[in-house]
């Protein structure tokens, strides 16, 4: 009897085993079933070659700052009261011309004491003169001593002297009463009025803003691989994103301007360090033609630089790059997988940039959808094709 169990026992010892070892079968193939129908199923993805085309490099900017090199105050020389102003706001006037008159009522009241003065000390110089000749006739004649002559010489020069102060003094107040008028320092336009007819100012206070906006500049920091494309003197097209041109100073536009549609050219003026010297960052120094007079000094946004001379490169679509600095995409690999690669990257159009490390020619890279997307997985990428490329 005992036989008998401990036989039964084992059979379903044996039974329990292996519906364990059948269990864990079942499920291994199970997976391995999953595991073979993710790797057959293929995602779908938009792709594109890596192709050496020309392109015409384009420099961005998140934002500039124009700014004016003729842009200068003109300032009261004298105390006084303004009693004419000859240019409104938004005239425009030439180097030179009056476009206040101040007015020190004091300095009319002294140059007559100054003419006075000197009608004095005229009268004394030549008594003075008188005195001192006729003491040297009588020393001549051994009439006087010399003692007599010597302190006849010294009134004498001493009223000489005292003339030419008193004629210093009157050409000092002839200065001041032409410094009433004031002057426009340089030929523009009067920006700001900054007193009025009627107000009284001291010396040394700016009475207006005169500037010319004609041609404004804006100096701007870039990488050695963007300067490579810009030289002295080159003219290129400066594109305004945002094309609300609001003014800070009120100026007038100029005639034959095209509104919001308006095309500018920026000249490069310098470029420090020059090219042919080893640097990583340069400054780039440009002048824009602002005869429009739509622009005026200040900050604009959106702003982008434009070649007109191709740059034949190795390309890939600005629709393949992953993250905002530029430097990583999804690459096909020949096993049908992808992988997210590194790369280094340079100048672009907008639609192209240039590859200068990470990638050959002729492989493919995912363009548009890449979001969820990881390394490894399995893709089926449909070309896109792009004009311009080189076979």
């Amino acid at each position: 009897m005992k036989r008998y169990f401990l036989i039964g026992l084992s059979v379903l010892l044996l039974l329990s085993v292996g519906l364990i070892f059948y269990g864990a079968w079942l499920n291994n193939r199970g997976e391995y079933r999953i595991m073979q129908s993710m790797k057959e199923h293929k995602l779908s993805l938009p792709g594109a070659s890596v192709e050496r085309r020309d392109i015409y490099p384009t420099i961005k900017f998140n934002e500039i700052n124009l700014y004016s090199n003729n842009m200068v105050d003109a300032v009261a020389l004298i105390d006084g009261r303004i009693v004419e102003s000859f240019a409104p706001k938004n005239a425009r006037v030439s180097q030179g011309d009056v476009i206040f008159k101040v007015v020190n009522e004091n300095i009319d009241i002294e140059i007559k004491e100054a003419k006075a003065g000197i009608l004095e000390a005229s009268a004394q110089l030549k008594q003075a003169e008188n005195v001192y000749e006729r003491q040297k006739l009588l020393f001549a004649k051994r009439a006087t001593a010399a003692a007599k002559v010597q302190e006849a010489e010294t009134s004498y020069l001493a009223a000489e002297a005292r003339l030419e102060t008193a004629q210093a003094k009157l050409d000092q107040l002839i200065v001041q009463k032409q410094r009433q008028d004031v002057i426009a320092p340089i030929s523009g336009k009067v920006l700001m009025l900054y007193r009025q007819k009627g107000a009284h100012v001291d010396a040394g206070t700016s009475l207006a803003l005169i500037g010319d906006f004609s041609a404004l500049n804006f100096s701007i920091s870039l990488e050695d691989k963007f300067c490579k494309h810009l030289k002295i003197g080159q003219n290129e097209p400066l594109i305004f994103g945002e094309n609300e041109f609001h003014k800070i100073y009120n100026t007038n536009y100029e005639a034959g301007n095209n509104g919001d549609k308006q095309r500018f050219t920026a000249t490069v003026s310098e470029i420090p360090p020059p090219l042919d010297e080893p640097a990583n960052i340069r400054s780039v120094i440009l002048a824009v033609d602002n005869s429009s007079g739509i622009l005026e000094p200040q900050t604009y946004n959106a702003v982008s630089l434009e070649s007109h001379s191709p740059y034949n490169c190795l390309t890939v679509p600005m629709s393949a790059l992953i993250d905002s600095e530029k430097t990583e995409v999804f690459v096909v690999t020949p096993y049908g997988t992808i992988e997210k690669r590194k790369i280094q990257t340079g100048v672009e159009d907008g639609e192209f940039i240039e590859v200068i490390d990470g990638l050959k020619e002729g492989e493919v890279v995912v363009i548009h959808d890449k979001v969820g997307l990881t390394d490894g997985m399995a893709v089926e990428v449909n070309l896109e094709s792009y004009g311009g490329g080189e076979e």
